[in-house]
């Protein structure tokens, strides 16, 4: 089992910077891709990006060059480092746990957080 955390979420203008950090509970966290997804309302859960256990990444379209995912090992934590925001970033984010490879598909993760809440304002 494996629990995660989410914390950094909240208002931030356009154009601005957020990063979001991922907590995770289990000693194991190095074999797990870790990835972030997204939900607007109304709007179905969104792939922003996955980092391996190995430190690969990939991203969705529509954050690539503006996000950035990374992870500490050794803190058990993973990060979105977000910039230049825009108000269509506006969504709860959460993070999720991958004891298999690489995926964009929500469906594939088998831990997730409970989200966190990030608003751009225009």
């Amino acid at each position: 089992q494996v629990q995660l955390v989410e914390s950094g979420g909240g208002l931030v203008q356009a154009g601005g910077s957020r990063r979001l950090s991922c907590a995770a509970s289990r000693r194991t966290f190095s074999n797990y891709a870790m990835g972030w997804f997204r939900q607007a309302p109304g709007k179905e859960r969104e792939f922003v990006a996955v980092i391996s256990w190995s430190g690969g990444t990939y991203y969705g379209d529509s954050v690539k060059g503006r996000f950035t995912i990374s992870r500490d090992n050794a803190k058990n934590t993973v990060y979105l480092q977000m910039n230049t925001l825009k108000p269509e970033d506006t969504a709860v984010y959460y993070c999720a746990a991958h004891s298999g490879p690489v995926s964009r598909g929500f469906v594939d993760y088998n831990y997730w957080g409970q989200g966190t809440q990030v608003t751009v304002s225009s």
